[in-house]
């Protein structure tokens, strides 16, 4: 089976968690953590900071490890490599998802999680 490695950025402001709308693909409508694919010789960080930059055009901080997510998708296995951040700067622009919100702990049951990002949910509930 084809494996793939991703990051996640779980953006923190105050109470809430920033969540982002697939715009594209088999999974378009569902929501997941930004993040995406490292690229060779990249550390987690430096691919989130990029992959962040890229989706969103804006600085974050990477401010700790969260979890491993291990997924088994029809199509291949992912690993995502979750962290806590915060954002360096104000401005957020969608430019890969179609809709994008903030939610508390008590809200994230109110979006359709891709599978993978459950795990996160889960981590995230139980902390």
């Amino acid at each position: 089976m084809k494996q793939i490695e991703v990051v996640a950025a779980i953006i923190r402001k105050g109470d809430k968690l920033f969540a982002t709308q697939r715009g594209y693909g088999e999974w378009k409508d569902w929501w997941e953590f930004p993040g995406g694919k490292m690229e060779a010789g990249e550390t987690p960080e430096k691919a989130l900071k990029r992959e962040i930059r890229e989706e969103l055009s804006t600085e974050i901080s990477v401010d700790g490890f969260l979890c491993t997510v291990e997924y088994d998708y029809p199509k291949f296995h992912l690993t995502m490599h979750c962290y806590l951040c915060s954002l360096l700067t104000e401005a957020l622009y969608l430019n890969e998802h179609e809709a994008a919100k903030w939610l508390s702990k008590e809200e994230l049951d109110s979006v359709k999680w891709l599978p993978a990002d459950l795990g996160i949910i889960k981590t995230i509930s139980n902390r």
